[in-house]
């Protein structure tokens, strides 16, 4: 799933200066899941942007609204009603749900609430942890299922740097070495002979497609 987690309130706050009238706007799925933007985080940050406006002696007027996914037009269009007098929308999904938003509502201002951390995996309660850097060529057949992209620090794919220590990466102690991880996996499955394989530079040009990528698929259209 997408994580991702909130600016800090002095951040918001300054964000959304000069806006009298916000509809926030959570989202009902990934960053709900990590207790980021769902409806509950939806009121409390309301609620704190209209205390921190009284406190400077003015007045903010919020509403509060969460949909299933901001990424989606069927759910992000049951906000019409909604946006008509807000004077910008503050959005508690992640950059796709904002520049969702955007698109779609084009004469209003559209604000970010959350910084987006990238695609993870739910490691244990409360702990969440990137394993795809959605690069667009998937190299995990090589690799035995084990992303050297998203889990070595350095992005590295023809072995370690020769930084770690005791199987931790050099730039956190709190890190896994992404290669450590690679080697016993492919220990494990007795593959160990596909790591004489030299991999070649990954062409960065070619994982983006020459720019933003899409998936076309015609045969599911109505």
């Amino acid at each position: 799933m997408i994580i991702a987690e909130q600016k800090t309130l002095e951040e918001i706050k300054q964000i959304v200066a000069g806006y009298n009238k916000l509809l926030v706007v959570g989202c009902g799925t990934c960053v709900t899941v990590c207790f980021a933007g769902g409806e509950k985080e939806v009121g409390i940050l309301a609620s704190e942007l209209r205390m921190a406006r009284q406190m400077d002696g003015q007045q903010l007027e919020t509403v509060e609204r969460t949909i299933q996914r901001q990424c989606e037009w069927e759910f992000v269009d049951q906000l019409k009603d909604a946006i008509e007098d807000c004077d910008a929308i503050l959005s508690m999904g992640c950059g796709v749900g904002v520049q969702g938003l955007a698109e779609r509502f084009p004469t209003k201002v559209v604000l970010p609430a959350l910084n987006t951390k990238g695609m993870a995996l739910t490691v244990q309660e409360g702990l969440w942890a990137e394993r795809c850097a959605g690069c667009g060529n998937c190299v995990l057949d090589k690799f035995g299922g084990v992303c050297p992209i998203a889990r070595c620090s350095k992005s590295l794919q023809n072995g370690p740097c020769g930084g770690s220590v005791n199987g931790k990466c050099e730039i956190d102690p709190e890190i896994d070495c992404g290669w450590q991880l690679v080697y016993d996996r492919m220990k494990a499955i007795n593959m160990l002979d596909k790591l004489y394989e030299v991999q070649e530079i990954k062409d960065w040009s070619t994982a983006r497609d020459g720019g933003p990528r899409r998936i076309n698929r015609e045969d599911l259209r109505l």
